[in-house]
């Protein structure tokens, strides 16, 4: 576990997190009977927001547990049991198991739910699906839902194509961009306001603003918002190459280095070799397992460099492609769920160059920056 810290520029006022204004949200939670939607990343200086409600004798109910579980220590696409939380004896409901939503029964006798976890700002990274099938539940319970805001690493910039909804999936399910620069808080009025709930039914929802946050503000994650993104150099690259997920190219899982080492045993050249590894927790089966690969380590970049750059690259995946001994095969199903249409696919086949494929973005892009506007609750 990260140690939890502040984090400011020098001149700037110190950034505060939803969680962290307390004496906001403490009067809102007077007489009632909570259910939390965290992981282990709903942190304070005072402990995990959970601990922190217990000791303050809030009455929590339940915990509904994403994907990677509710103290974030299973892998990617694991399922979550439900159970208990051995730590406080709270039932915990898997919200990424047999359901993705909160059913009725799970919300009975509930008065208010928080909702307080660290997104990473990608379309396809599953919080926001999972912020999604909340707000769908409370707004059909009639239960309102209150959201801590915490800062977007990858907010500064959008960038990538817009989700065809025919390719709606817990990967992808709004007409977004797969970097859309927005924060939860952000992310969840967008939901309201576009009507993207099932019957068009609006969630009431209220948010404890960030502190002291602008959309430029650079933000170090105080503790990895899953396992397989353990610094800022991942999360920064991961955007591009978790494109590698809808082939059968190691992007690093079974590593030290997920999302920064790409490679494969037929690539030539590079400027690395590595051998992915069973790492229980974080990867039981990854992609070429056992195998040596060879291709690139792209956190060699350092991360104020990354930040900078502030756009898909499309590079490693043109490599790879290039280089592919079987093209045909170079592809899994799950890419067009990831790119959120067969469009990219396509493009990459066709011979298309980068410039080529990012000019198609364009029109999409402006229209999605226009419609965000009205939700934008930082400068």
């Amino acid at each position: 576990m990260w140690l939890f810290v502040g984090i400011a520029c020098k001149g700037q006022a110190q950034l505060l997190t939803g969680a962290e204004q307390t004496q906001v949200w403490k009067p809102l939670l007077q007489n009632k009977t909570l259910g939390l939607v965290v992981n282990h990343t709903a942190y304070t200086p005072e402990g995990h927001l959970l601990d922190l409600l217990l000791r303050e004798k809030q009455a929590v109910k339940a915990v509904f547990a994403p994907e990677h579980g509710f103290r974030g220590e299973a892998e990617a696409g694991a399922k979550i049991e439900n159970g208990k939380d051995a730590r406080t004896g709270v039932s915990v409901i898997s919200l990424y198991g047999s359901k993705k939503k909160p059913q009725p029964a799970d919300l009975k006798d509930i008065d208010l739910l928080i909702f307080d976890m660290q997104d990473v700002g990608a379309r396809f990274y599953t919080y926001i699906s999972t912020l999604h099938y909340v707000m769908e539940a409370c707004a059909e319970q009639n239960i309102p839902l209150l959201l801590f805001d915490r800062p977007n690493p990858n907010g500064h910039y959008m960038d990538g194509p817009i989700l065809d909804t025919a390719f709606r999936s817990f990967v992808g399910m709004h007409p977004i961009p797969i970097v859309h620069g927005m924060t939860l808080g952000e992310y969840a009025q967008m939901i309201n306001g576009e009507g993207w709930l099932a019957g068009g039914v609006k969630c009431k929802l209220q948010i404890v603003k960030l502190k002291n946050y602008t959309r430029q503000t650079p933000y170090t994650l105080p503790i990895p918002p899953s396992p397989n993104l353990p610094d800022m150099h991942s999360v920064y690259l991961y955007p591009s190459t978790c494109f590698f997920e809808g082939t059968d190219i190691s992007l690093g899982r079974g590593t030290d280095r997920p999302f920064q080492l790409v490679g494969a045993p037929w690539f030539k050249g590079g400027d690395t070799s590595f051998v992915p590894r069973s790492i229980p927790g974080k990867a039981e089966k990854p992609p070429q397992m056992g195998v040596l690969c060879h291709g690139f380590d792209y956190g060699k970049q350092p991360v104020a460099s990354l930040r900078q750059q502030a756009r898909i690259d499309l590079m490693p995946l043109l490599s790879f492609y290039a280089q592919a001994p079987d093209k045909a095969k170079f592809f899994t199903p799950f890419f067009d769920k990831l790119a959120g249409s067969d469009q990219l696919r396509k493009q990459i086949a066709a011979g298309l160059t980068e410039s080529d494929i990012r000019k198609s973005w364009e029109p999409g892009l402006k229209a999605f920056a226009n419609m965000r506007k009205k939700y934008l609750l930082y400068p």
